[in-house]
């Protein structure tokens, strides 16, 4: 039984847990322009964690914007395939791949699918706003 359930966005908090339901995350565009729900963030949810946990989607043939992100960031793929670019290397990812990104490495996922790329965004310590840094179109 829920000890209290936040009906806005479907948040169940038990004794020792918290449920996030993803189809109740309302979603936003990212600065790496990505389709981005932000599931767990220490500093909007009260829970005990130094990380963040967001679900990033990719339409067919679109890109992420290359950017850098100070901390270390992991990509888990949920649902689709793509092409992941960390600085000079260049590597093709399919479902249930994870792949781990370097702090300051420039970095961009494209869709290669038909269908849309779907992945989870770790960032430790939890993202931020100023730790990252968008390269524009060009450079």
């Amino acid at each position: 039984m829920a000890t209290y359930i936040d009906r806005t966005c479907e948040i169940a908090i038990f004794d020792l847990m918290l449920i996030r339901k993803l189809g109740n995350i309302t979603p936003f565009v990212a600065g790496d322009r990505s389709l981005l729900k932000e599931i767990f963030h220490p500093d909007k949810h009260s829970i005990d964690i130094h990380y963040s946990l967001a679900w990033a989607s990719v339409k067919p043939q679109h890109k992420t914007q290359p950017h850098t992100l100070a901390y270390a960031e992991v990509y888990h793929i949920i649902k689709g395939r793509g092409r992941i670019h960390i600085n000079n290397e260049t590597k093709d990812v399919v479902e249930t791949d994870t792949i781990y990104i370097p702090p300051r490495a420039i970095q961009f996922i494209k869709n290669t699918g038909q269908t849309d790329l779907e992945f989870l965004c770790i960032v430790d310590p939890a993202w931020q706003p100023n730790i990252e840094s968008v390269i524009e179109q060009g450079h």
